[in-house]
């Protein structure tokens, strides 16, 4: 039996699973692939890899200011401009902490708006899900929190982070790398961390602890969570990715069951 089945012991009515390596082929899957599930913060990957072909098409730049005084995209896509989770509160001076925040992100796709003229959700629809056929995939609403998509879409966004098409390699190794070195920082459901590393737009796992990663997953693997009870993660140095979907929230049963899981999966493929 599939390490995968064990998703259909988490308290959810409706969970999916698929593992992609690097070549882009299904290593395994479990559960219904076509689903559509809401991504609550996994929408954050969606956004910042369309961020990125922005930043290629030089429609942005990493240097415009954006957000609160002082603070730039730069700032924005790696959560240190200081705002609040979710308000236009600020908490922090500008790059001084890793503030996590959804505002930020959505502060973004008002400056790319602003700039092109154009929506995030068109944005998003044309640099990236057209091109990798994710036709199940919207951002309808924030670009922080709002997207829905398929399990079998996101294996082939998971696929791209593995071996990048839409932007060059370079671009995304840069983007899943360390940005504003050694701040702190809170990582929501999972407490303080020193520090809180966070690449443009995503999370990478580093010296964290706790996670929602296995244990053995190495320090460079990147990724993002959802509240909506969801996942996708990136190992590059195994080239494998996971992305899960569930419909039941993100509460302590996620903080119990996501790092064994994710450990038992990451095992079984490099064993």
């Amino acid at each position: 039996m599939s390490i995968l089945s064990q998703i259909e012991q988490w308290p959810s009515e409706n969970a999916v699973c698929v593992v992609i390596d690097g070549q882009g082929s299904v290593v395994d899957q479990h559960g219904d692939t076509s689903r559509v599930y809401a991504l609550a913060s996994v929408t954050k990957l969606l956004s910042a890899y369309t961020f990125l072909v922005a930043l290629e098409e030089e429609a942005i730049s990493l240097d415009e200011p954006a957000g609160p005084e002082g603070s730039t995209v730069h700032h924005l896509l790696a959560h240190t401009a200081g705002y609040d989770f979710d308000s236009e509160t600020i908490r922090y001076a500008v790059g001084t902490k890793r503030g996590y925040s959804n505002t930020g992100f959505e502060k973004l796709a008002e400056h790319l708006e602003a700039q092109t003229g154009i929506s995030m959700a068109d944005y998003a629809r044309e640099a990236v899900f057209e091109p990798l056929g994710m036709t199940q995939t919207e951002i309808a609403g924030s670009c922080a929190k709002d997207g829905k998509s398929t399990a079998a879409d996101l294996a082939k966004f998971a696929s791209e982070l593995l071996s990048p098409t839409i932007v060059a390699k370079e671009t995304l190794d840069n983007a899943t790398h360390v940005h504003f070195e050694n701040l702190a920082g809170i990582l929501p459901g999972y407490g303080r961390q020193n520090p809180n590393d966070w690449g443009l737009g995503f999370e990478i796992r580093s010296t964290k602890n706790p996670h929602w990663t296995g244990a053995s997953h190495p320090a460079s693997t990147f990724g993002h969570f959802g509240q909506s009870g969801t996942f996708l993660w990136v190992d590059p140095e195994h080239r494998l990715a996971c992305v899960t979907l569930t419909d039941k929230n993100f509460g302590q049963w996620a903080v119990d069951a996501w790092a064994p899981f994710n450990e038992q999966v990451l095992r079984s493929l490099t064993a």
